[in-house]
């Protein structure tokens, strides 16, 4: 990687006490970000205001818990600062730490980098005698060498970077992209272990908790056996995905099954769950979902069938994921990746051509700028024989005309699957997604076991397809996982600050919905997850479903 003469000055300036910050001062005016993607102008804005109201609260708060947040990114810094704001309200003692990153996959001498310190700092220092913010670009602590567990996790989480960033799943351990990645979660977990060491909080709040300078700061603190909760975001306004001692992206709903299982679906929420599912097959948006889930309305079975020229042998939909997704990283169970999976599925079924293949490439592809699984399997096979075909991410097909007239669902972790049972259909999951063995799906544990259910399935389709139990279970686990996982949060990463506007923090935490919000927050702080439905979640589901 070539460096030019203003790029070696700045690294000459960035080993120099103080000189990028008195530079940033007189350039800056102390108050300024410089020309990068790294801009806290919101909160900037906000902070007085959202500090005011918050000592105002604390005042009549009771003292409670030592709490320590870590972000990167400034969008994940901005909204890390208005929880630990809310915290303190609560009368936490509360420690923002962070890293002024503008991006996770561009290079940064460290004169620019301390500039962006600089300015954090500054706009972080509104906050001053109402949290504690500390840089871990300034700590200063003994650097010392990473324990054998702790330098693992360091490649692991590089590995998922890599993967996440270029969207691929085979990752070249020389390219530069993956030593950047290494070097930075390398100082991300010597820094996050010294402190966390030092000062040993009651809990540890992070965002995501899989990938980047989050997913290795998560792992030091679970090291440490420190108390650990990460938070994400779905597609949801006003909700917030949680997990305490766990990634939150890998979505375990065991303790929420397990309390909720037993306990059937009133018609309202039948009826809700309905409506949702309308709305993905018209590809509309409902109630506070933000995503589109189709390009294209359904236009029913025979007209997709009619389109791909499907015949009256057996139909077995593939649908994949998007590669290098989030949901994906790490979720192996018998294949190496994902990709190996389908590769060896296509192969299998190059030898079936009494059965046809529809291999559904997830739409959310139009979204990214990785390589497409339409590419990977046309490298595979650049001419598909008769009996297989390929639906790209843009081609008008819903996938739920797909789904009537499939007899077999195949899957990794996406969540068609789980939608598939709730038609249903049997559907082979082959990837460690959250709605694995929970009694509609079939579960294989190894090639074996996989080779050998395809094809007993296969004998018979319609032998397989499930009974009304297993299609009631299917539909109480997706109301469980898509209105009852996800926990009433009133500021959502996406439009957060259109979010704080119309909930500011003193209405949130001492206004008519404080009750709704309130369970939420002592989650954060690691109070055990309540999976029992309160009365206010009930009131507020009515509510959505009210207004949908």
């Amino acid at each position: 990687m070539k460096t030019n003469g203003k790029e070696l000055l700045k690294e000459v300036l960035g080993s120099l006490p103080f000189a990028a910050e008195l530079y940033w001062m007189v350039r800056q005016g102390g108050n300024k970000p410089i020309q990068s993607r790294f801009v806290l102008r919101n909160l900037q804005n906000a902070l007085p205001q959202m500090v005011a109201q918050a000592q105002v609260l604390r005042e009549k708060a009771s003292p409670g818990r030592e709490v320590f947040i870590f972000a990167t990114l400034h969008y994940w810094i901005e909204h890390a600062a208005l929880l630990a704001i809310s915290l303190a309200a609560q009368g936490h003692r509360v420690t923002l730490a962070f890293l002024p990153y503008g991006d996770w996959y561009t290079p940064i001498n460290r004169f620019d980098l301390r500039r962006q310190n600089a300015y954090a700092r500054k706009v972080l220092s509104g906050a001053e005698g109402l949290i504690n913010v500390v840089s871990f670009v300034s700590l200063r602590a003994p650097y010392t060498h990473l324990p054998p567990e702790l330098e693992e996790a360091v490649r692991q989480v590089s590995v998922f970077d890599t993967q996440y960033t270029l969207q691929v799943e085979e990752v070249d351990l020389e390219s530069d992209l993956y030593r950047l990645r290494y070097l930075r979660n390398k100082d991300a977990a010597q820094a996050a272990l010294a402190w966390l060491k030092q000062h040993r909080p009651d809990v540890a709040i992070i965002p995501n908790g899989t990938i980047q300078e989050l997913g290795v700061v998560y792992r030091v603190a679970r090291y440490l056996k420190i108390p650990t909760v990460t938070y994400e975001f779905g597609d949801q306004r006003q909700r917030i995905w949680l997990a305490q001692n766990a990634e939150v992206m890998r979505q375990e709903t065991d303790a929420l099954w397990q309390a909720r299982k037993d306990i059937p679906l009133t018609d309202d929420e039948l009826e809700r769950m309905r409506a949702l599912l309308m709305a993905r097959r018209r590809a509309t948006r409902w109630e506070n979902f933000a995503r589109l889930w189709q390009g294209v309305p359904a236009q029913g079975g025979m007209q997709a069938r009619a389109a791909l020229g499907l015949d009256e042998r057996p139909v077995v939909l593939l649908a994949t994921n998007v590669l290098g997704d989030s949901l994906t990283l790490g979720r192996q169970i018998f294949s190496k990746t994902m990709t190996e999976w389908i590769s060896r599925t296509v192969q299998y079924f190059i030898g079936r051509p009494d059965v046809q293949l529809v291999i559904r490439v997830h739409p959310g592809e139009v979204l990214t700028r990785g390589q497409s699984m339409a590419d990977i399997i046309h490298h595979l096979l650049p001419r598909l024989p008769e009996h297989i075909r390929l639906i790209r991410p843009k081609d008008p097909i819903n996938t739920y005309d797909l789904v009537e007239v499939a007899d077999l669902g195949l899957v990794y972790t996406t969540t068609v699957g789980l939608e598939m049972a709730m038609h249903g259909l049997p559907v082979i999951v082959t990837g460690q997604t959250h709605y694995r063995q929970r009694g509609f799906t079939y579960d294989p544990d190894s090639w074996v076991s996989y080779f050998k259910l395809l094809g007993q399935i296969l004998e018979n389709p319609a032998a397989y397809r499930l009974n009304r139990e297993q299609i009631q279970l299917a539909w109480q686990y997706a109301y469980r996982f898509f209105f009852e996982y996800p926990q009433p949060f009133p500021w959502h990463l996406v439009r957060m600050w259109e979010d704080y506007q119309t909930r500011p923090l003193a209405s949130v935490l001492e206004g008519e919905e404080y009750d709704l919000y309130a369970p939420t927050f002592r989650y954060l702080i690691g109070e055990p997850i309540e999976w029992t439905v309160s009365p206010q979640m009930v009131a507020y589901n009515a509510r959505e479903g009210a207004n949908a």
